[in-house]
């Protein structure tokens, strides 16, 4: 078996694999989809009455006499309106309910996607655009509710339809249903075969707009940047490539999904004609009545019909199945590395950490700390220095266990962080990071985000503490403002002086910041840090900075080079010897 055949096979199995799924979601509403199908049974059951009763209809004219028994055509007619009003009503029904269905299943999907990403490592968002998540969780999921309430719906009509309209002809003509015996199966070889050829064309272009969307997010995200070097020509271009690309995917898929429906509508009609023909040969013998053969032409266009509008609907449904593959592989990643099985709960934090010959790589065949120890005393402030690309950050991430290491342990207060749970670790860290985050809010809510129990004297306690409470208190409506996304209406300084207030808030024993007072003067930054000294009392702290200014009065310095800690002292003893860290210093200052 070829590589090509083996990815087709592995496809096939997926899109198995995946209408499962999908109607797993469904049978969570099983007493619905009851109900519907039986909306879709009578309203086809009925609608197949009226083609016999128009044979019988036209049944009452006499052939060659030119009379009419119009006591039998308007009985007859009486009863086809009352069977198509029952009909159009339970098919009413049928798409209330299924819309109903298609919206709970969508509301479960979205939520399951959201529970998923907020259960995802921090290493996954590592490696994947914002834009192809979003893209997932919006376009894809909303392709999926189209089909599940236009589609499915067809496809139940279809094989009510087919089956009840070949049940009805058979009773008028079985020697004429013969003609559907080479029609139908050229149909299904034809739609099989392009269908086929067109599945992983609607992969590929759901891929594709995921990318343009992670592109466009990214470029939105980076205007400033983008117009301050002046490369909007350049990144028009790049847009321009993708949004090609994307566009292609999408005729590409359309291009030849639409083919299944011409082709089968021409089998139909080829059908249709060889039916007129021998239908009249039956006549001419005098097997068949003229009313006989109109029935079983409306039969034969209901029969064929609901192919066409299927074969129709295919490309659409090889594109939710596409959508539902992305949506399905999201769900189905790997989950941040669940706990321990007599994980311990962190209570009672003194905050005394230890990292003992710790070595970490974000990638197996490449290594970023090596060996690394150091020793952080309890309500101590801890200074972490370098050159970029040193491992401070990835330090970081290790203390609050957004990555494990490969090698080596960290404790806190003598115990292996590995056999706590990862809740109770956070919950003992507060962090600032240089990427401020507000969220849509007031900016209460945003600087009691960590605590849900804080009171508003304790925030504008912390308001005060971190410098920012005479400005809140000029707004309009002080702590009640509104910050619009991600706090745009405030500068930048004002953002980062809000989430060191909201990091005070928190009942944390131990404090990270990472760059956290980049984005504000230097008089600003030494008051809080003063705040800092203040409200962090028998707290341990851990500063990460470029400056070095700022960490001249940190208890003890952890200089990294390379991944490893290469000296560590205060700022005097550092600077007393030919340090690394005074080459640093000195080309800050001198």
């Amino acid at each position: 078996m070829s590589e090509q055949e083996r990815k087709q096979k592995g496809g096939r199995r997926y899109s198995r694999g995946t209408i499962l799924r999908l109607g797993k979601y469904l049978f969570h509403y099983k007493w619905l989809l009851c109900l519907a199908l039986v909306c879709t049974l009578g309203s086809n059951l009925f609608s197949l009455i009226g083609p016999r009763l128009t044979g019988f209809a036209i049944g009452a004219i006499e052939p060659g006499k030119g009379k009419v028994d119009f006591e039998q055509v308007f009985y007859y007619g009486a009863w086809m309106a009352g069977f198509y009003v029952i009909s159009a009503a339970m098919a009413y029904g049928l798409q209330v309910l299924m819309l109903t269905i298609s919206r709970r299943v969508v509301y479960k999907m979205r939520q399951d996607v959201f529970e998923k990403l907020l259960s995802l490592p921090v290493g996954y968002f590592d490696i994947h655009q914002t834009g192809d998540i979003i893209s997932r969780i919006s376009y894809d999921i909303d392709t999926v509710n189209a089909s599940l309430s236009n589609d499915l719906v067809q496809l139940l009509t279809t094989v009510i339809t087919v089956t009840g309209a070949l049940g009805m002809m058979i009773t008028i003509s079985p020697r004429l249903v013969l003609v559907f015996a080479f029609t139908v199966p050229l149909s299904i070889c034809l739609t099989k075969f392009i269908t086929g050829k067109t599945r992983p064309l609607f992969r590929i272009r759901s891929a594709k707009l995921g990318e343009m969307n992670g592109f466009v997010e990214e470029m939105i995200t980076g205007q400033k940047t983008l117009k301050a070097y002046g490369r909007e020509a350049y990144t028009a271009g790049r847009f321009d490539v993708k949004n090609k690309e994307a566009v292609d995917a999408y005729y590409r898929a359309e291009y030849y999904g639409s083919i299944v429906g011409p082709t089968v509508n021409f089998v139909n009609n080829l059908s249709l004609s060889l039916i007129s023909v021998f239908g009249a040969l039956l006549y001419l013998g005098g097997s068949m009545s003229i009313g006989d053969i109109s029935s079983f032409v409306l039969y034969s266009r209901k029969f064929s019909g609901p192919i066409n509008e299927a074969a129709n609907i295919m490309s659409e449904l090889q594109s939710a199945l596409a959508a539902a593959e992305r949506v399905f592989r999201l769900i189905d990643e790997e989950p941040e590395k669940a706990d321990a099985v007599q994980a311990l709960e962190l209570t009672h934090t003194e905050g005394d950490v230890r990292a003992e010959h710790i070595s970490f790589g974000y990638t197996p065949d490449k290594t970023i700390i090596h060996d690394l120890s150091f020793h952080a005393s309890s309500g101590k402030l801890i200074a972490i220095v370098g050159p970029t690309g040193a491992g401070k950050t990835t330090l970081i991430n290790l203390l609050m266990r957004f990555y494990d290491p490969q090698k080596g342990s960290i404790l806190v207060d003598g115990k292996d962080i590995g056999g706590l749970t990862r809740k109770s670790l956070r919950k003992a860290y507060a962090m600032v990071l240089q990427d401020t985050w507000l969220f849509y809010g007031t900016i209460y809510e945003n600087l009691a985000y960590g605590r849900e129990d804080a009171s508003m004297e304790d925030v504008i306690r912390a308001a005060q503490a971190a410098h920012i409470h005479s400005f809140i208190k000029k707004l309009p409506q002080g702590y009640d403002t509104v910050l619009t996304d991600e706090g745009t209406n405030i500068s930048k300084g004002q953002k980062q002086l809000l989430t060191i207030a909201r990091a005070m808030l928190l009942d944390a024993k131990m404090l990270i910041l990472d760059e956290a007072t980049s984005n504000v003067d230097t008089r600003t930054e030494l008051e809080i840090q003063q705040a800092m000294r203040r409200l962090m009392e028998d707290k341990t702290c851990f500063v990460i900075a470029h400056r070095l200014s700022t960490i001249k009065n940190a208890d003890w310095i952890l200089v990294v080079k390379d991944g490893e800690v290469v000296e560590q002292g205060t700022h005097e003893q550092l600077m007393e010897r030919p340090s690394f860290y005074r080459q640093l210093y000195r080309a800050q200052f001198e």
